[in-house]
């Protein structure tokens, strides 16, 4: 493969090739080689395919360090993957009201300047909630100054059992590899998305929350005429945000959730994604596993704090 080998694909190469007046470098990942052609796969999953025979110089480069994120504001960003059916704001402080169905959903998103003191937010924070037969809840970061001066303010954590919630980033060229499996990519989900997704009783309110962002698409994978993998992936800037992965129970362990992550982001690439987020509770130790080997690496966590 003109100093590229099979130990080579997978990894970041660059390739200088002869084009019409001159040379070029195509940067990205190695797909494929045989004897006439390798195949590098770019950060935007375009696909370029090299003859062997025009290619000047190539050689495996070093992966592409994850830049600093800011979790500020990753921290908004993600509310905006999945926008809540109503918002209202306390300054820049983001209530969100969804019918009870999901802490995202339905908590304060204290991320700004709430314009009051921060004790007058809350008290507005649990009327508001009040109004809606809501438990007044507030999602934090862990251990940034909202988390401090909420919880000096006597505000708890709302599930003491469960673990920390952790948001995880990478770039897509970590995960835009070719699925092991066909992944059915559609705008609207249908009835069989959802009841893979939900096992159950769909909430009424799920596909208002589920459809509501600006820019959303919805993976699926079907083995022998049954959908046994789903997930749903949302734009927002060159944030791709990926949810609702659920794979069925006797199909776990396959490779199905990754093949889920890979197809949302081969879309997600060529409509200008370039970073990709996800969340996984802390004890959820095998997606967590799966979601490392990705590339995806821990860039804050959260919490729900309530008054009662």
């Amino acid at each position: 493969m003109s100093g590229l080998g099979a130990r080579d694909i997978g990894h970041r190469v660059v390739v200088r090739h002869r084009i019409p007046g001159g040379l070029t470098d195509v940067i990205g990942v190695l797909q494929a080689g045989t004897p006439e052609r390798v195949t590098v796969r770019h950060a935007d999953s375009t696909l370029y395919e090299i003859p062997v025979a025009d290619i000047a110089a190539a050689k495996q480069i070093p992966e592409t360090p994850l830049r600093p994120v800011d979790v500020e504001q990753l921290f908004l960003t993600a509310s905006l993957g999945r926008p809540a059916v109503e918002r209202a704001y306390i300054g820049q402080w983001l209530l969100r009201a969804s019918a009870g169905w999901t802490g995202r959903g339905n908590s304060l998103l204290p991320a700004g300047n709430p314009g009051v003191p921060v004790a007058e937010a809350l008290r507005q924070t649990i009327a508001f909630y009040t109004e809606r037969g809501l438990r007044p809840q507030v999602q934090v970061r862990v251990g940034s100054p909202p988390d401090q001066e909420i919880r000096a303010l006597g505000w708890v954590d709302a599930r003491p059992e469960q673990s920390d919630v952790l948001v995880m980033h990478t770039t897509l060229d970590h995960v835009n590899a070719a699925p092991r499996y066909d992944v059915r990519l559609t705008e609207r989900p249908n009835g069989d998305w959802y009841a893979a997704a939900f096992q159950g009783p769909v909430p009424e309110v799920a596909p208002k929350v589920l459809e509501g962002a600006a820019k959303a698409m919805f993976a699926s994978v079907s083995l022998d005429g049954q959908v046994v993998a789903v997930g749903r992936g949302s734009m927002t800037g060159h944030w791709l945000g990926v949810d609702a992965i659920h794979v069925a129970e006797g199909f776990r362990r396959r490779g199905l959730g990754t093949a889920i992550v890979q197809g949302l982001a081969r879309w997600s690439g060529p409509e200008g994604g370039r970073r990709t987020y996800l969340e996984v509770l802390l004890e959820n130790s095998a997606a967590l596993t799966t979601y490392t080997r990705l590339g995806y690496q821990e860039a804050y966590r959260y919490r729900y704090l309530t008054n009662r």
